[in-house]
């Protein structure tokens, strides 16, 4: 890319996939209160497709502003059911509390990436996966939660596909890269058509 590419976040799974996809990147965490936003969001009755957008804006806008000659990208995703948002469990018993709602019904993942250029967002999208849990037991449950807590503490709904949270799921539909927390097919495709990639 003739631009540096700033990855405003701090997740180590959005910078594998844009290094396993070949993009050179720097990684900056933007100091957002992402909680403030995203209550006075959710007091404005604002959808959570939307509020994943607002906070991945406002992330790369955090960076951006600091770094106008680079392009910044922004992400995050919210879980959404039925209306309803999740957020990052504090403890054992709130991921308990947040699988037991999801068990055995659909909930939704979106994914929202905003690229900042010269301080303005010239890029968007966010990403709707849709995924059904099992009816897995309560013994399933508090064994898959102590196996897995260390590694899920850091995840919203207390799962992760690419670990053995798969085996919570009964259907998936979607893509497989919004539900590691980044559409990254749109982006590339973005920055193929801007032609800061090979195509």
């Amino acid at each position: 890319m003739p631009l540096p590419l700033v990855l405003a976040s701090g997740s180590e799974i959005r910078a594998q996939l844009l290094r396993n996809a070949g993009l050179t990147i720097e990684v900056r965490k933007p100091r957002v209160d992402e909680d403030m936003i995203k209550q006075s969001l959710l007091a404005e009755g604002t959808r959570p497709r939307d509020i994943a957008d607002a906070l991945a804006e406002a992330k790369a806008g955090k960076v951006g502003r600091m770094q106008p000659e680079a392009m910044v990208l922004g992400c995050d995703q919210t879980l959404d059911l039925n209306g309803r948002l999740f957020d990052k469990p504090r403890d054992v018993d709130e991921a308990r509390a947040q699988l037991t709602a999801l068990r055995n019904e659909k909930h939704m993942l979106h994914s929202a990436a905003v690229l900042f250029h010269e301080g303005q967002p010239i890029w968007r999208h966010v990403a709707t996966v849709r995924l059904w849990m099992r009816d897995f037991s309560d013994d399933y449950l508090d064994a898959y939660l102590a196996r897995n807590w260390d590694s899920i503490r850091h995840s919203v709904g207390g799962y992760k596909l690419e670990e053995e949270g798969v085996r919570l799921f009964a259907r998936i539909e979607g893509d497989h890269f919004a539900v590691m927390g980044l559409p990254l097919l749109e982006l590339l495709n973005f920055f193929s058509l801007r032609k800061d990639i090979d195509a």
